[in-house]
Order: structure tokens, then C-alpha cells, then sequence
């Protein structure tokens, strides 16, 4: 199963939902997202947040079309989105997608960065996606990962996240790595390629952030 998660993200960013198959899982909106998802006709199994970037009226149709909303003060200690993550790693799903968590505030971005971390964290091998329409943001734990060529979006960067990354190797890109430690602060990883349909990346240290990217135009 995959769980669907959008967020109040700034609409610009949020990629077309439709393109998505309905039988691939579940919906979940946090916030604002949950009343962008209502219009798009698109009703979450399940709907987070203190519901301050709704108005009443909105607030008021989400709760007459959802019967399962989680309302919570605007004084806690985790945010809307990780209160999603949270019940959402608890069902165990395959995959977590995470739609309208870019952009706008930079501490709500960063945030929610941090939380793509918390399945290696926990020794889950959930894996959280963090998508918009110019990014495919991900993070892994050491080992040896196959990658297939995305359409629309060619660029590949790599990233040492909480300490260097030990004997990072990469095959079948522009730009190959052989056995080569990345400190935290380098830019190195920034900005690859894959030279055909497929590619492979494996690291021995560390957590490595990737990011699938593209120009808009």
C-alpha cells in the first residue's frame, strides 16, 4: 500500500494529482491540504491538523465530507505534517508520498526534510518520498540501490545528511564515483546524470539524501 499525503504547500508547487492511480493508495490531507484535495475531488481516508489556513466555511465543508478529522490545538510539540507521518508509518505502508511539503516558509521545509528521516531512524525500511513538481526528494540508509531514468526529470544529486558518507560509488552515471567519502558541507554529488535507462548507487556510511530534479520552464 501506498499513503498519499498532501500538505499546505504553495499550490504552484503541488504536481497534478490526477496523473496519480486511485489503486495505488490512500489519500491523507493535512491542514489546508486536506480542503485542496476536496477540491479536486479527491475525499483523504483521513484528515490532520489545527486548521488555521482554512476559514470556518472551508473547515465546516471538511468536516461534512470526512468523517475522520484530527483537530489539535495550534500549541503542540509536533507539527501538522509530522502527526500525518506519524499514523502514517504506523499502518506500514510500502511507500509514503509526500505532496505540499516544499516551498513557501523555509522552517516548515526544513522540517519536513527532517522528518524523511525518521523510517531509518525508527530501523524502518518505509521509504518517504517528498515530491513537488520540480523535485523527487528521498533518503537512504547504506547499501547498494539500483535507479531507473525518470522521464522529465534528468538530474541527480546526493547528499551527506547528519555525517559524512563512507565509499560512495556510482555506476552508470555522467559523472562515476569510485569508493569516494563525502564530508557534510560538499557539493560534489550535486547535479548528475544517468547515461541510460539505469544506474546504481551503493555507500558503506552515513545517510545519503537524493534528489531527482528538473529546469522549469
Amino acid at each position: 500500500m501506498i499513503i498519499n499525503i498532501l500538505g499546505g504547500g504553495p499550490e504552484e508547487l503541488i504536481p497534478d494529482l490526477y496523473d496519480l492511480d486511485e489503486k495505488e493508495g490512500i489519500w491523507v490531507g493535512v491542514d489546508r491540504g486536506v480542503y485542496r484535495l476536496l477540491s479536486r475531488n479527491i475525499i483523504p481516508n483521513i484528515a490532520f491538523g489545527d486548521f488555521d489556513s482554512v476559514s470556518l466555511e472551508e473547515y465546516q465543508i471538511i468536516t461534512s465530507k470526512i468523517s475522520n478529522v484530527n483537530k489539535y490545538k495550534a500549541e503542540k510539540d509536533e507539527t501538522d505534517m509530522e502527526l500525518a507521518i506519524n499514523w502514517a508509518l504506523l499502518q506500514n505502508p510500502k511507500k509514503i508520498c509526500l505532496y505540499g511539503g516544499t516551498g513557501g516558509r523555509y522552517d516548515h521545509f526544513m522540517g519536513n526534510v527532517q522528518l524523511l528521516l525518521k523510517p531509518i531512524l525508527q530501523g524502518s525500511k518505509i521509504c518517504i518520498e517528498m515530491i513537488d513538481r520540480q523535485n523527487i526528494i528521498n533518503v537512504h540508509r547504506p547499501g547498494s540501490y539500483t535507479l531507473e531514468k525518470i522521464d522529465g526529470f534528468p538530474y541527480i544529486s546526493f547528499l551527506p545528511i547528519a555525517d559524512k558518507v563512507l565509499n560512495l560509488t556510482l555506476e552508470g552515471f555522467k559523472y562515476p564515483l569510485k569508493d569516494c567519502h563525502i564530508p557534510l558541507g560538499s557539493t560534489l554529488c550535486i547535479s548528475n546524470e544517468l547515461n541510460n535507462t539505469y544506474g546504481t548507487f551503493s555507500f558503506t556510511k552515513g545517510i545519503l539524501m537524493m534528489i531527482r530534479s528538473r529546469d522549469l520552464k
